[in-house]
């Protein structure tokens, strides 16, 4: 599988995905990113096009709803999808990977089967509450609070930056929160699942972000929510750990999007460049022009082949954690060094905001920040190498 991927011989299956998201992204999504980025508003319309073709079921089984396929092709379907919207593109992959995941990861078989169903078909989102004004990075210094009380689980805390929690079809959110001490005095960590619409639950005014304009981001605060024990998500005391586990995959998600953009701005180049006239003749025709656009196509070819490696290792069931490491930092860099050139190639018309590169300009810069920031990343790498 891994030297199928590499050699980019796709099944026909994948193929024929790739395609179908492709014609959606550019007939469905690309008429209206610019007013949905210029507006901050969400794009119902196109969520609700992406549900009705199975996006967010493809990587789980048909009988929660789902395309029966993998991981793998929802990476191609975000990779088709960042070439145009990355706000689009993190709709669903925060949708699939951090919303819908941890439940069919970790959830029983009530939670699977009143949950999944809305989620995988686009319904329904969730959010992945672990992220806390305190604790970015260092995502073990949760200090939201879960304590037992008559069969209920009493939440209190706030979180920070999550998607997917303020739209009119969002409907829970998986929160992480400390439910009490294990030996050593180290924090038990537990993840809980809590509705939308739950007493006391508040979603935050949304933030006003540099870019991802029209993808839905909240703080939220628990102030004595109570929700029912049986709402607690997998083990006591593994919350951390399972929502770190679904963080690696989610790495490889990203990294599908960070490629997808690297590749768009290829793509927007390479036709600008064909058209653009200066001093009698086009600009692709100056060597400046067309070996950056060559580096450009070098970067978006390697964070490809970076996120279809590590995916290739997560399907085959083999230890993957760094290279999801890798592609999250490679396809990220890649994509801002595409964006920032792409923006430099075209000029004064890549500094409006109505060019798809100057969105990707204005977006791509938290592909370095978020789930795990690069620095995150290379400490991971390290250790996996023994320092």
């Amino acid at each position: 599988m891994t030297d199928t991927f590499a050699a980019g011989l796709l099944p026909e299956e994948y193929q024929d995905l790739i395609k179908s998201v492709r014609d959606f992204a550019q007939t469905v999504v690309a008429p209206v990113a610019a007013e949905h980025d210029a507006n901050h508003t969400f794009p119902y319309k196109v969520i609700e096009g992406m549900g009705d073709m199975g996006l967010f079921g493809l990587p789980f089984p048909e009988e929660f709803g789902g395309m029966g396929g993998d991981y793998f092709a929802l990476c191609l379907a975000l990779e088709e999808l960042g070439k145009i919207d990355q706000s689009v593109a993190m709709t669903l992959e925060a949708g699939v990977s951090l919303g819908a995941m941890p439940i069919y990861r970790f959830g029983n078989d009530a939670q699977k089967q009143e949950w999944l169903p809305q989620l995988t078909s686009g319904k329904a989102l969730a959010g992945f509450g672990l992220t806390e004004p305190g604790g970015g990075s260092d995502a073990g210094a949760t200090k939201t609070t879960a304590r037992l009380d008559s069969e209920e689980w009493i939440i209190n805390g706030s979180k920070q930056f999550i998607t997917n929690t303020g739209t009119d079809i969002s409907r829970l959110v998986t929160a992480t929160a400390v439910t009490g001490t294990l030996e050593g005095g180290h924090k038990e960590i537990s993840s809980i699942l809590v509705p939308t619409g739950t007493p006391g639950y508040t979603v935050e005014p949304a933030y006003n972000k540099v870019g991802w304009n029209a993808s839905d981001t909240h703080p939220l605060t628990f102030q004595d929510v109570r929700v029912p024990e049986e709402n607690l998500l997998g083990e006591r005391g593994r919350g951390y750990a399972n929502f770190l586990q679904i963080l690696d995959e989610g790495r490889i998600a990203i990294s599908a999007v960070g490629a997808g953009v690297a590749q768009g701005c290829v793509d927007e180049c390479v036709k600008y460049a064909k058209e653009r006239e200066a001093f009698g003749k086009t600009i692709g025709r100056y060597q400046a022009i067309a070996f950056k656009i060559a580096r450009m196509e070098v970067r978006a070819h390697v964070a490809r082949t970076a996120y279809y490696d590590a995916a290739a290792l997560m399907l085959a069931g083999k230890p993957f954690k760094k290279q999801a490491s890798i592609a999250k930092i490679v396809s990220s860099e890649a994509a801002m060094d595409n964006a920032r050139d792409a923006t430099q190639i075209f000029g004064g018309y890549g500094f409006m905001n109505e060019y798809p590169v100057a969105r990707h300009y204005r977006d791509s810069k938290i592909l370095e920040i978020g789930e795990g920031t690069t620095e995150v990343q290379l400490m991971l790498i390290a250790r996996d190498a023994g320092l």
